[in-house]
């Protein structure tokens, strides 16, 4: 790896002094400003040929000439092939995020479904991240709602259960998912295991494809129940059709010449980019998501879409076909490293006409629709940072705002919440939550608790980012509380040398009634906005987001001590060993109780884990 610097040169002649040392080898170069920042990360087929562009003063779009005229020195890396040189980029741009290429900042896991075979009768359940379990996996979907939908119709079609193998092994009599005929009650025996197990295989042709095949099968079972005068199985059967019927028309498009694509199109305008990515798997549409990557300051489209797809599929199986809008700039290369990453050739292709051009026309036009909403958003929600930035009487709009509050009952489960804000919305991959740790707090001490939050925060921003250069610093803190609230901010900030942030208290005012709130900040009188201020409104939603943010994280730190049982702090017992004990003996009462030989007769407990178990519950403690 070479690194070469030319601190007295910039630009295009600083350029042209890298020329004599490079090699004809594909590899993967960067592009310095004069305080050592990534600029630009590039790959190249030939780094010579490629640099040697960069040198000419003429011909360059203004992204680039501005790139160029920033340049104050590049490194350079050589790689054994051309595939090599494009996943060597992605993974840099990834890491170092520089300014002039295209990023992807969405890059949030996608559900599946999954029929769990870890039991003899199948569980049916929403599935993210790593594929451990045993079972069957359908998808991705686009989103969770997408899941859900599905497997609320499945459950109505298939009577699948969706309980976990504990709650099933301690059931005596059939839950409210068999009441509502959402579910077969094989916990309690109102269904054997062949039966339960054609359920199954039926739902999984559907998730197949092979709808067709279940539904005419329903069709006949109903027909027949009919013929035999058992009304009233004749009507379930009518309802699961229904049920079926249902799900096809939820997810709209069904093609019938596609069977396993992903479709990505690209709607540019005014600087902006949206992606918009329909799933197709098995005939069926399992959902779609847009996604607004960073254009590089100007990024044309081919740049854009290659870029997007090597980032989108770093940590995704790519499909056996991607069906685009564009054509991208390096296609052989991107096809052969989404392949390597597969196991098996994927193709790219743009479609030009039938029903696969017709596909990436209406993704395109999803595409186009979203970017005009969220650019009409974004100028309605510029102008109330504007707003804000009046009201408060700062100098600019503010682009990071962090709000904050905390969320607990009588001290127990305190959480610490934190939601981001920005020019274009709410910024969720942002939010934060923070368990509070202070031994030494006072129950219910907000004061104390808001203090430990804002610590941990900025003791972290100020390790990672000291000299304020990324975007993770905020321009502006709303706190929930009054000036007890903001006097506990300001000893903070303080103590850590951060005394140049912008914080405002967004107290209830008389009778805590919303509309009438109160704004504190140090060494200020308490201030209101009038009862119709669009401001205003925009700070209550603003503080809403994060009062919901702090009790949903409550909510779920108080749900896991409520399910929280005595096995969690026996040693060498993690989540499988713990299902197991449960499952044998019903409750982890039963196992505190249990005798030794009975836990050694335990599946997957050893005897060497059994006398841990045991001595454990019997020891004293």
């Amino acid at each position: 790896m070479g690194d070469q610097t030319a601190q007295d040169r910039s630009g295009y002649d600083l350029i042209g002094t890298y020329l004599k040392s490079l090699s004809s080898q594909p590899g993967v170069y960067r592009m310095l400003d004069a305080e050592g920042r990534v600029l630009y990360v590039g790959k190249a087929r030939n780094l010579r040929a490629r640099v040697s562009n960069y040198a000419r003063p003429s011909g360059h779009s203004a992204r680039i000439a501005r790139m160029i005229e920033a340049t104050r020195s590049m490194m350079f890396l050589t790689t054994r092939t051309e595939t090599e040189a494009l996943l060597l980029e992605q993974n840099l741009i990834k890491q170092l995020k520089p300014y002039f290429n295209v990023l992807l900042r969405d890059d949030k896991s996608f559900p599946n479904i999954l029929v769990s075979k870890e039991h003899a009768f199948a569980q049916i359940k929403k599935h993210r991240g790593a594929k451990k379990e045993k079972g069957d996996y359908y998808g991705p979907f686009a989103s969770a709602g997408a899941v859900n939908r599905t497997l609320n119709q499945l459950q109505k079609v298939f009577l699948l259960r969706s309980c976990t193998d504990s709650v099933f092994s301690s059931r005596t009599r059939p839950c409210l998912l068999f009441q509502i005929k959402r579910c077969a009650a094989p916990c309690v025996g109102y269904v054997n295991e062949a039966d339960y197990g054609a359920l199954v295989a039926d739902a999984e042709r559907f998730l197949q494809g092979r709808s067709t095949q279940v539904q005419s099968r329903l069709a006949s079972d109903m027909a027949a129940a009919s013929e035999a005068m058992e009304f009233e199985r004749a009507a379930a059967l009518r309802d699961r059709i229904k049920a079926l019927t249902q799900i096809q028309q939820v997810q709209g498009i069904n093609p019938r010449g596609v069977a396993e694509a992903d479709i990505v199109a690209l709607h540019m305008e005014g600087g902006q980019a949206c992606v918009q990515v329909f799933f197709i798997r098995a005939n069926q549409s399992w959902g779609n998501r847009d996604f607004y990557p960073k254009t590089g300051s100007g990024a044309d489209a081919p740049e854009v879409l290659e870029a997007f797809l090597g980032q989108f599929y770093a940590d995704k199986e790519p499909p056996r076909l991607i069906l685009v809008s564009h054509r991208i700039e390096n296609e052989d290369l991107m096809t052969e490293l989404l392949s390597d990453r597969a196991g098996r050739k994927v193709e790219i292709s743009m479609p030009q006409r039938g029903e696969k051009a017709e596909l990436v026309e209406n993704a395109a036009r999803n595409a186009r629709e979203s970017l005009a909403r969220r650019m009409s958003e974004s100028a309605a929600q510029s102008k109330l940072l504007e707003g804000l930035a009046d009201a408060l009487g700062l100098e600019t709009a503010p682009r990071r705002i962090e709000i904050y509050d905390n969320s607990h009952i009588m001290g127990t489960n305190a959480v610490g919440g934190m939601v981001v804000a920005g020019p274009e919305g709410f910024i969720k991959s942002q939010y934060r939550k923070f368990n509070i740790k202070g031994t030494d707090l006072t129950p219910g001490d907000d004061f104390g608790m808001m203090k430990e939050v804002l610590a941990r925060r900025f003791q972290r921003l100020l390790k990672e980012d000291p000299d304020r250069e990324s975007e993770a610093w905020p321009d502006l803190l709303l706190i929930d509380g009054g000036a007890g609230q903001v006097s506990a901010v300001q000893e903070t900030l303080a103590e850590l040398g951060v005394e140049d942030i912008v914080f405002v208290g967004v107290a209830k005012g008389v009778d805590r009634d919303a509309g009438k709130e109160e704004f504190h900040r140090p060494g200020k009188a308490p201030f209101a906005l009038p009862h119709n201020s669009p401001v205003l409104y925009f700070i209550q939603r603003l503080r809403d987001e994060a009062h919901r943010w702090a009790i949903g994280a409550h909510r779920a730190k108080r749900a896991k001590s409520v399910g929280a049982t005595p096995l969690d702090d026996v040693p060498g017992v993690g989540a499988a060993r713990k299902r197991a004990l449960l499952q044998h003996f019903g409750s982890a009462k039963a196992v505190s109780r249990a005798g030794l030989d009975d836990l050694k007769a335990v599946e997957g407990i050893s005897e060497k884990m059994a006398q841990t178990v045991y001595d454990f519950f019997h020891s004293g403690r």
